[in-house]
């Protein structure tokens, strides 16, 4: 599905431009996204006052520091390996070296031993760089297994060093030599620690993959349909942001293609790295069949790279010799608010204060048009105002922002749990390197089993707590951030998630720290996973109401609510609920959302306008209920004169 400036257009034409009734021609189109920052804007001011150009030019004093580190250290490897391999060829033609002997072993079983150690991790890299590059020659290979191959590098790369530190120790020196009885203790315990070291780095190697497994699966699980729709609405950003490149090839007769959507990642060492994501198969994938390097492509999309739009002027680039968009990023409700401005202008006709289907069909095809057209407001008429687009903009940069940093959120949790794991390994490393050592003996194991008594005493609700709360987090995983839940029949919204505690926001903005070993314990309302919601409105009217008006009322309720499809589902319900006292007739309303309550304030909005319908309607219908008529009792209290006369 992703790809490096690759063209591959037959799996586009067959999705997009096969049925549509405009295929006659095509063109190619790609959005770039240049990240400047983060997803996210500097919680304070100080990063907004910070001048632009002293930002740029800190970075790039940063990377020309960085490369002339690297610089000087491939520098020193080289000058080190010439000098070792020279000392070896010296040994082995030199005479007088030949005969050499230091500690019972010749001069050049030395210089290979020093030869592995210090030039291994070299050797060692330019084999791991060329098993990568392997890898990515073959396309489909590289789409299953790059993501591993990269993450995995280093710890492969020390693991293969070692070993070779290993295989040569024993083979060249540990072996053939009589020696004292303290010289072969001292190089058994070099020996037992090569092999500490070696099975940590194995350790080490398994948990990176374990952890690379689990972090995948986790962002696929969690994330993918909502980043599959995030990256969706940035395209059609961008494409009705820039010219009706759709009207433009039918005059030039061209052909054209379905839309690709490009970001420019620089999370690299070597500058920007442009990715390209293929709009049809992204449409197309289903969320068991994404590959991991794929939803890291996906993930660097959205964090990389801030919510754009591409601005109307064309740029010369000297690079590419051609002519280059350059794009406007949203960085705050009020520029999404513009950038809908902006968008509604480029689009709809001059004059005209709505935007209809053919004004969409100059800027994408049929079967973009199909999936696009129904997002926004306005859309069963067949017109789109400006207060509908606006609103879907601001909508989607709101979402787009909600979703980097429950991506941040992910990415931290997975980090604590690395460096939980990581401080395990080295204490098991250590536990190993002392029984091979025999350090640990019969007494030295009784003192480690009672200190770890008393540990389990001390810290094994600690323990149990953090157990349950990965547990939560990467199994359970009941929301993620931005979600709005109910807990204890509190309504929250998830702000932060850790790997112990998880901060919820109310509905007035306070702050709540819950526990991740308590939360699972307790049953939890997720708005955002659920599907459309229904509502309910009681009310009473009076028993005497004729039943032509009840029916009216009713009549009258589902023509309002089929007249609103985009607020209200059709099917409803009207119930008598209960006949109190020969007085009142107690009826339930009960309504579909065409939304959940994520938004609780848009659903409260339509709520109240659909009570105000219903108030408007018992108007009209004379609808009424008045309370039955009560007894009142007067009784006349003569004062008493008397006390006055005296």
């Amino acid at each position: 599905m992703l790809e490096e400036n690759n063209n591959h257009n037959s799996t586009l034409k067959e999705h997009f431009v096969i049925n549509s009734p405009n295929k006659s021609n095509a063109v190619n189109r790609t959005a770039s996204i240049t990240p400047k920052t983060p997803l996210m804007a500097s919680p304070g001011p100080a990063g907004e006052d910070e001048d632009e150009d002293e930002i740029i030019f800190k970075k790039v004093e940063l990377s020309k520091g960085k490369r002339k580190t690297a610089t000087y250290k491939v520098l020193i490897e080289w000058v080190v390996s010439v000098c070792i391999t020279g000392c070896l060829v010296v040994s082995l033609t030199v005479e007088r070296l030949k005969n050499l002997m230091i500690w019972g072993l010749e001069f050049w079983k030395w210089c290979v031993l020093v030869m592995v150690i210090f030039c291994g991790l070299l050797v060692t890299k330019w084999f791991m760089h060329f098993v990568v590059f392997l890898i990515e020659m073959n396309f489909l290979l590289r789409r299953r297994v790059l993501y591993f191959v990269h993450g995995l590098k280093k710890s492969v790369q020390a693991f293969i060093w070692l070993g070779l530190v290993l295989f040569t120790w024993v083979l060249l020196i540990n072996r053939g030599v009589q020696r004292s009885e303290l010289a072969s203790k001292v190089l058994n315990g070099v020996t037992w620690t090569l092999v500490s070291l070696l099975i940590g780095a194995f350790l080490w190697l398994l948990k990176t993959l374990l952890l690379k497994i689990l972090a995948t699966n986790f962002h696929v699980k969690s994330f993918f349909d909502r980043i599959q729709e995030s990256i969706f609405h940035q395209y059609v950003l961008q494409i009705l942001s820039g010219p009706p490149l759709i009207e433009e090839a039918e005059k030039a007769g061209r052909s054209r293609s379905v839309g690709r959507f490009s970001f420019r990642s620089t999370k690299g060492k070597k500058g920007t790295k442009k990715e390209i994501i293929d709009m049809a198969k992204l449409q197309k994938m289903k969320q068991e069949k994404v590959s991991a390097w794929t939803m890291k492509i996906l993930v660097d999309a959205v964090i990389n790279s801030r919510l754009s739009t591409i601005s109307n002027v064309l740029e010369e680039s000297f690079d590419d010799g051609g002519l280059e968009q350059t794009d406007k990023e949203i960085k705050n409700e009020m520029e999404a608010t513009a950038a809908a401005y902006h968008i509604f202008r480029n689009v709809a006709a001059p004059g005209c204060s709505y935007i209809d289907e053919d004004d969409l069909l100059r800027f994408m095809i049929k079967e973009e048009l199909d999936l696009v057209f129904p997002l926004f407001e306005g859309s069963e008429t067949g017109r789109i105002d400006r207060k509908g687009l606006t609103n879907w903009v601001v909508k989607v940069y709101k979402e787009r922002k909600i979703l980097g940093h429950a991506l941040s959120d992910a990415k931290t949790a997975v980090k604590q749990l690395n460096k939980l794991v990581t401080g395990i390994l080295v204490i098991l490393t250590i536990i190993v390197w002392l029984l091979l050592m025999e350090i640990a003996t019969t007494k030295v194991l009784v003192f480690l089993s009672s200190q770890l008594v008393l540990a389990t005493f001390m810290f094994g609700n600690t323990c149990k707590n953090i157990f349950e709360a990965i547990i939560f987090v990467f199994v359970m995983h009941p929301f993620d951030v931005g979600d709005r839940c109910v807990v204890d029949g509190v309504q929250l919204l998830v702000e932060e998630m850790n790997i112990l505690t998880t901060v919820f926001l109310k509905l007035d903005n306070e702050k709540v720290y819950y526990p991740n070993s308590v939360l699972a314990t307790k049953p939890i309302s997720n708005y955002y996973r659920s599907p459309d919601m229904g509502d309910s409105i009681e009310f009473a009217i009076d028993f005497m109401t004729p039943v032509e008006r009840i029916g009216a009322l009713k009549e009258k309720i589902k023509r309002y609510l089929e007249n609103n499809p985009q607020h209200w589902h059709p099917n409803h319900n009207v119930v008598v609920k209960e006949i109190e006292n020969v007085n009142k007739i107690k009826i339930g309303l009960y309504v579909n959302h065409t939304m959940n309550f994520q938004e609780f304030g848009e659903k409260n909005k339509r709520r109240t306008e659909l009570m105000m319908e219903l108030k408007k309607i018992f108007e009209e219908l004379n609808i009424r209920y008045n309370l039955l008529p009560q007894a009142v009792h007067l009784s006349h209290v003569e004062s008493d004169t008397s006390v006055l006369k005296r």
